[in-house]
Order: structure tokens, then sequence, then C-alpha cells
């Protein structure tokens, strides 16, 4: 949506964002932008033309590129982590979002250019960048911190393993994810072997 509303009519009048309706919008579009071509190669341009507001007014908001990014990524972050544990919540086991979470197809769609999963692995390649290490670092941890719940929740209710190490767990399925992109560049009959690691995972973790 641009500054003004759609005009249906000549004198259809220009609705006024407020400021914080302004942030949010430009938050919107950044994540579709960086989630599409990644952090090196987003030009703040890009963003202030998805909005449809000149590039001084995305500056005027966050500063810099970083401190979007960093905005960006703390708000995808929480999104993400908020609908994982809200699964579980709403009465479904760990063991069943872990098996549709970590699903081939899912992870594919997941980590496609555009979708919070490309954002994710692509902060992963950030921690080189002074400005944005501390903001991946913590990003990671609040993942790994919400995957540790959801082990704990899952010996709770039975459906994983009780001698499982809740953030050794969590960090191992972090890494079995972030290892994808390598993965698709370098591993034979791709499609087949990632069925067999998720199968792998879930007997790990399940103790089937």
């Amino acid at each position: 949506m641009s500054e003004s509303t759609k005009r249906t009519e000549p004198s259809t009048k220009r609705v006024r964002l407020t400021p914080a309706q302004r942030r949010e919008s430009i938050l919107t579009a950044a994540t579709e932008v960086f989630a599409d071509t990644g952090y090196q190669r987003t030009k703040m341009s890009a963003v202030a033309s998805r909005v449809g507001v000149s590039e001084p007014v995305v500056f005027q908001n966050f500063g810099t590129k970083a401190a979007l990014y960093q905005a960006v990524l703390d708000r995808a972050v929480s999104h993400a982590c908020a609908m994982l544990t809200e699964a579980v919540q709403d009465g479904q086991s760990v063991s069943e979002l872990l098996t549709g979470f970590l699903e081939p197809d899912h992870m594919a769609r997941f980590h496609s250019r555009g979708s919070l999963g490309f954002l994710f692995a692509d902060a992963f390649t950030l921690t080189g960048e002074p400005e944005l290490r501390e903001a991946v670092r913590a990003a990671h941890q609040r993942f790994a911190d919400t995957f540790a719940e959801l082990v704990r929740e899952g010996q709770r209710e039975g459906t994983l393993r009780r001698d499982l190490e809740p953030q050794a767990a969590a960090w191992w399925l972090l890494s079995l994810l972030h290892a994808r992109t390598f993965r698709a560049a370098f591993m034979p009959e791709q499609a087949e072997m990632e069925g067999q690691l998720v199968s792998m995972t879930l007997n790990t973790l399940t103790g089937r």
C-alpha cells in the first residue's frame, strides 16, 4: 500500500498514516525485500519503492540499513517463534509439529527466495558484519530457546525422549536447518537424502 489510499474518484482524500503505521508499513515492505534479495544486495531505495515513499522517509524512521535489518530480523523471529509455540498451545503434539516442520517439501518452501527461511539463512551469513553480529547472534539464540522449550514440552507430553538435553537438541535442529543450503549445493539425490535425514532426526528425538 502506498502513502495514500487507492483513488476511486478524483475527490478521494489522502489518508495520513500515524508514525506507528508508517513504521509498520516500512517493516512489512523491508521484510519482503530482504527475504527476496538478501541484506547485501538490498538497496534502501527498493524498500522505499515497495512502500511508496521517498528514500529519506525510510532513513528518517530507521536511521540506517543495518538498523532496519535488525528490526526486520527481530520481528520475523518473533513471528516464527510465536507460530511454533502457538501450534503446541492449540493442541498439536511436539512430535507432530516437528514432523510437519521438517518435512522436506515444507523445508524447500521455507528456504525458497522470498520466504522467512531465506531471510534467516541470509542472516546466518552476516556474522562478520560488526553492526549486525549481535542481532544475528540474539536471533539464533531466541530460536534455540524456542526449540529447547518445545523439546521440554515434548518430554512432558511423552512424545520426545526424556533423556534428551533440550538445548543440545535445539542447536542440533538449528544446525539441520542451516545446513540445508549446503546440502542443496553439494548433496547428491537431495530429495531422497533429505527424507532420510528427517526420518533419522525424528527417530532419534522420539526414540522410535
